[in-house]
């Protein structure tokens, strides 16, 4: 069965900038087949017909299901924070993926456990860090180094992002840029230590003998 992903529009409200950004985010839909056996032999199971067990936690319950690694491989082999439409027993759980496990041996995923989305109820979550503009110090030969691929975040399902913004267009040769530069978005706390590099911008070896070199040549002129 092929797995369907749709997009959908979040309206986030960005007051330090006086303007409202659409963002865009990907929804991977999953149908899943509760499953009345748990524990071990129960998961051996669902794994022997080719699926796998998944667990969806709920405000209220627990929901042991199952599913097809065609639906679910969209939301997990990928850098990309998604949403997932779980559809059981005719019910949809708008849900984020909370763990999952693979096998040691044969990266096979063996079990996934998904969290359903209560709004005004907080989650924390971990989406990309992407850069805008351009570097100076990358212009005239740096090469910017990204040294945090992730953040961590807590927000409420209403304020649901895919991805944070770093601004670079002020990144200098050898200056980096920090988790506290983020910017803000309503509704969103971010986790990480402000003072964490998340990007530098380095001076090639290169560039830097030719800098030592023209600091030389300066210093005997003199």
């Amino acid at each position: 069965m092929r797995s369907e992903i749709k997009k959908a529009k979040f309206l986030i409200v960005d007051e330090s900038q006086g303007h409202k950004e659409i963002n865009i985010m990907e929804i991977v839909k999953i149908n899943g087949q509760v499953r009345t056996e748990t524990g071990r032999r129960g998961a051996a199971k669902v794994r022997r017909e080719g699926k796998i067990p998944c667990v969806m936690y709920d405000k209220d319950q627990v929901i042991h299901f199952s599913a097809v690694i065609n639906e679910v491989k969209h939301l997990i082999y990928t850098p990309s924070f998604k949403l997932a439409e779980v559809e059981i027993e005719g019910k949809v759980y708008k849900s984020i993926l909370k763990d999952y496990q693979m096998h040691p041996v044969t990266d096979e995923i063996t079990h996934i456990d998904f969290l359903n989305l209560i709004d005004g109820h907080p989650v924390k979550i971990e989406v990309p860090v992407r850069f805008e503009g351009s570097s100076p110090g990358v212009k005239v030969g740096g090469k910017l180094q990204q040294m945090l691929r992730r953040v961590k975040l807590k927000t409420t399902p209403e304020h649901l992002v895919d991805k944070v913004t770093l601004d670079v267009s002020n990144l200098e040769l050898g200056n980096s840029i920090r988790v506290r530069d983020i910017k803000a978005i309503e509704g969103v706390e971010v986790m990480n230590n402000g003072s964490v590099p998340v990007a530098i911008v380095e001076i090639p070896r290169a560039l830097r003998s030719a800098q030592s070199a023209a600091t030389q040549e300066e210093e005997e002129e003199v």
